[in-house]
């Protein structure tokens, strides 16, 4: 089963599957065809995380998130007068990372692939998309602001009609330019992206555009073996995503204080009214403590245990929302911090993997880099540019997340395995920026407490809490009753179109259900 935010993708990688691929080929071949069919966050220009099971072999974790250029300082995104610049961090050529994807789906590759394909193999279903074109759809160039690629002619003229907007429905996308990109690297590796042609092509782009990319930032990069998180609830494992990511963290803590709950017996406001609370003190922990395990020394062990949610929840009164000026990071209360695609891929020999990568904004900084094809991230943005200045999604940090040369920004992805006496039960994530974690938690919630099937479990409303701002957001399906009963207990409630999209798979003993979430168009469920 594979369950992705395009089509054409998925069936690709269920391809794979048939001709005696493990999940990881399956991965692999997806997260280089969505690179083509889904450009606003399917990349080669941007970075992600791939989380592993392996059937009998335990459980791996691949950091392919981007770096900070050396050039990057904690002063890079600041105006003249100190004070944090969104035009620098969001929407210049120095919020452009060195690109991870490519180093970590050939890490995946060469490290776990089943062996039978090689990747060239693997690419070559890429290559002939890109090549010979496929039509578009409403879902492929989706662009609220037709503008962010209009600025770079080397954009504009992939993705836009000469008069400056998108391609119509049913028109031919041919990226020649990509395919070719796309051969290189099937051919020569990773060494071909990171040393050749397209790397000098890439930094040439960058400088062009006033960043300060260099060929020897794309040379030194490199995708990292982590040793997944792992925690328990309800009898359930949960495998997750270490920092740079901050998901996995926030997650098994927001999932150990609910525990200290019988969410299946409670209402449906008392359920999410505990979530909502557990949300924001997880996020307030977030803001203050996670950054680049290279650079910051995460206290995870100690935000993952079962005796820190304990305190946690000693701080939740059942009644009575917290405001957020009341929660201090830390386990304590007193008066005294958009686009990503996931996909999730099982295979017959009960391995699994779950994917999350990004360009962070639909089409990243929206600048193709000339000749290659490839558009780049503005992935810099996730770091906190300025202490308590908040980043594109809201989400503050402070100086375990400040900007620095080689550094990594944190991250929300949270590609997550979820086993059942050893054995993958579910696999999900979503984009969705900072709530991305909150969607993953839901999903979790709905299915072990809630009992619902996981279709059930991926289409219902969803709620979310970042700790600050201090509000709620709620999807308009949520029963009006449901929101005035939370407005009721004190929160700022506002409603937002949802943003997350959490393609999951659940497995049971007599078969594998793949659940395309209904939030994003074109997402599809697709085996065998």
């Amino acid at each position: 089963m594979v369950v992705a935010q395009e089509g054409q993708a998925a069936r690709i990688g269920v391809d794979i599957l048939k001709k005696g691929g493990n999940a990881v080929d399956a991965a692999v071949a997806v997260g280089f065809a969505l690179a083509v069919t889904y450009p606003r966050a399917g990349n080669l220009g941007g970075g992600g995380f791939m989380v592993i099971h392996r059937a009998g072999r335990g459980d791996v974790a691949i950091d392919y998130r981007e770096t900070a250029p050396q050039a990057i300082t904690d002063a890079s995104f600041l105006d003249a007068k100190g004070n944090a610049d969104p035009e620098k961090s969001r929407n210049s050529a120095l919020a452009i990372g060195v690109p991870g994807t490519v180093a970590g789906l050939a890490l995946a590759e060469e490290k776990y692939g089943s062996g039978r394909l090689t990747l060239k193999q693997l690419i070559a279903p890429a290559i002939a998309l890109a090549r010979n074109g496929f039509p578009v759809t409403p879902q492929t160039l989706l662009l609220p602001r037709p503008s962010r690629l209009a600025r770079w002619p080397s954009s504009a003229k992939i993705f836009l009609q000469p008069n400056g907007t998108p391609l119509a429905p049913g028109a031919r996308l041919v990226q020649p330019d990509l395919a070719q990109s796309l051969k290189a690297i099937a051919q020569g590796g990773p060494r071909a992206f990171y040393r050749g042609a397209i790397a000098r092509k890439i930094a040439a782009a960058v400088r062009k555009a006033d960043g300060v990319m260099t060929i020897d930032d794309l040379k030194n990069y490199r995708a990292v073996l982590r040793r997944p998180l792992h925690g328990r609830y309800r009898g359930y494992d949960i495998v997750a995503m270490p920092p740079p990511s901050s998901g996995g963290v926030e997650l098994i803590e927001m999932l150990d204080i609910l525990e200290g709950y019988d969410l299946a017996r409670v209402d449906e406001t008392q359920a999410l009214f505990l979530m909502i609370e557990a949300m924001k003190r997880a996020y307030a922990d977030r803001a203050v403590f996670l950054g680049d395990p290279g650079d910051v020394r995460n206290p995870v062990a100690r935000l993952t245990s079962k005796s820190y949610a304990a305190k946690w929840r000693a701080t939740i009164d059942p009644a009575h929302e917290t405001p957020a000026s009341k929660i201090r990071a830390g386990a304590m209360a007193g008066t005294e911090g958009r686009n990503t695609t996931h996909f999730s891929v099982v295979d017959r020999f009960g391995n699994a993997v779950s994917n999350t990568y990004t360009l962070n904004f639909n089409f990243g900084l929206g600048l193709v880099a000339e000749g290659t094809g490839i558009l780049l991230n503005n992935e810099l943005d996730d770091f906190a540019v300025k202490p308590g200045a908040p980043n594109a999604f809201g989400l503050t940090g402070f100086a375990a997340n400040a900007p620095a040369g080689g550094k990594r920004p944190l991250s929300s992805m949270t590609p997550t395995i979820v086993l059942k006496h050893g054995k993958p039960f579910l696999v999900t994530g979503s984009p969705g920026g900072s709530h991305i974690t909150t969607a993953v938690l839901q999903v979790i919630i709905n299915v072990i407490d809630r009992g619902m099937s996981i279709a059930d479990a991926v289409a219902a409303p969803r709620v979310h809490h970042q700790w600050t701002p201090d509000a709620v957001f709620v999807e308009p399906a949520l029963s009006p009753a449901v929101v005035a009963a939370l407005k009721a207990r004190g929160y700022a409630v506002t409603v937002q179109r949802p943003s997350t999209s959490a393609n999951s798979i659940e497995v049971t003993h007599k078969r594998i259900i793949g659940a395309a979430d209904p939030r994003g168009g074109g997402a599809l469920a697709a085996g065998y």
